[in-house]
């Protein structure tokens, strides 16, 4: 009998078989196709039978063809394609399986599906860059903790800050995007500010503490995550992390002036480049060695007022004899020095009385710091 016939005779059996037969015969013809030596125009007529399954109205028929064909390297691409949008039950196997789906189809059904379709997406065992990209645009909070989760998913440093920036503020995508080596400084720091906007945004913080404080409280604790991050941060990634903080409106005075009394010294010299749009090198040279009204001058071409340009510049100076004395382990001290300085001076001017109100705060927490540290190292020195 020709294979025309066959098929012919398979499809008027298929018109009155009940469901079960019907999805055994699916699943013997997939097979069949698969494993069996057919003469091309009997593979052709199985394509047919099984595409004219496709449309049988019994979900059990269709999860048969799906169950056959998806972990199938050989597996006809159209059929596969089909099942991958069938309902979810029948296209799962498929979606998370199936070697024949590129990655135009996995970012096609993605586009068309549902969270639970992208997230069987996510977790296949390999996700390339593109599929990868494409969920981070698109994919909910759910999907890309799977995409994350997934040791097989090939995700860029651009489609790790989409994720940060869309569902940075989600806990769970926090704490997976930290725990990369891979995650860029900049990503980091956009994490942070997350966290200090949920600290400032908690009914229960603020109504223990006030809206005002807790404000407060939560810039400088997304200041002083950010400067701590800063002293591993070098070159053209400092360069990076410094034009983000200053498109986001974060190089304030208070938090430059932190940055100064943390050491942070390569970032600063970063920032006023950008703020100022001078040559590097010569802002950098004027920090290092310029004269008090050099520098002054600088700081003030930056866009720091008269009434605070004179502490930067304490602070600036500080730091050079600091260096030169060799000790470089009291740079920590710059804002107790700066206090000592300036704490009772009657002509200091409300922003930079402000100022200095902030450097004492890190001063006090610097004491503090250190004085845990010590505790700590007698405990352990007892023990």
């Amino acid at each position: 009998m020709g294979s025309a016939l066959i098929v012919a005779a398979f499809l008027r059996w298929v018109e009155t078989a009940k469901s079960h037969e019907r999805a055994r015969a699916a699943n013997a013809l997939a097979r069949a196709y698969l494993k069996s030596d057919m003469e091309p125009q009997e593979r052709q007529s199985a394509l047919m039978a099984m595409t004219y399954l496709l449309d049988d109205p019994s979900p059990q028929v269709r999860l048969a063809l799906a169950d056959a064909l998806a972990h199938e390297a050989r597996a006809p691409r159209t059929l596969m394609v089909s099942l991958a949008e069938d309902q979810p039950e029948i296209a799962s196997a498929v979606i998370l399986h199936s070697p024949v789906l590129c990655d135009a189809d996995l970012v096609d059904i993605a586009g068309r599906g549902t969270v639970e379709t992208r997230a069987l997406i996510a977790a296949r065992r390999e996700v390339n860059v593109g599929v990868a990209a494409a969920l981070a645009e698109i994919g909910d909070a759910a999907e890309l903790e799977v995409l994350l989760e997934n040791p097989g998913a090939r995700i860029t440093v651009f489609t790790l800050r989409r994720i940060a920036e869309r569902h940075g503020r989600s806990d769970r995508i926090r704490a997976l995007l930290l725990e990369r080596e891979d995650l860029t400084s900049a990503v980091r720091q956009l994490l942070v500010q997350f966290v200090a906007e949920a600290l400032a945004g908690s009914d229960l913080v603020v109504g223990a503490i006030g809206s005002r404080r807790i404000e407060r409280i939560a810039r400088e604790a997304g200041d002083t995550a950010t400067i701590a991050l800063l002293a591993d941060v070098h070159g053209d990634e400092l360069t990076r992390l410094t034009d983000q903080l200053r498109c986001a409106g974060r190089l304030t005075p208070a938090f430059l002036m932190h940055a100064l009394c943390a050491a942070r010294t390569d970032f600063f010299s970063s920032a006023i480049v950008a703020i100022s749009g001078l040559e590097e090198r010569r802002v950098r040279s004027i920090l290092a060695t310029g004269r008090f009204h050099a520098v002054r001058a600088l700081l003030e071409s930056a866009g720091l007022s008269r009434d605070v340009s004179s502490l930067f510049v304490e602070a600036i100076m500080l730091w050079r004899n600091l260096i030169q004395s060799a000790s470089g382990i009291e740079l920590d001290h710059i804002a107790q020095r700066l206090v000592q300085r300036y704490r009772g001076d009657a002509s200091l001017s409300e922003p930079a009385r402000a100022l200095i109100d902030m450097v004492e705060r890190l001063a006090i927490a610097e004491e503090r710091r250190m004085a845990r540290d010590y505790a700590t190292g007698f405990a352990l020195a007892a023990a």
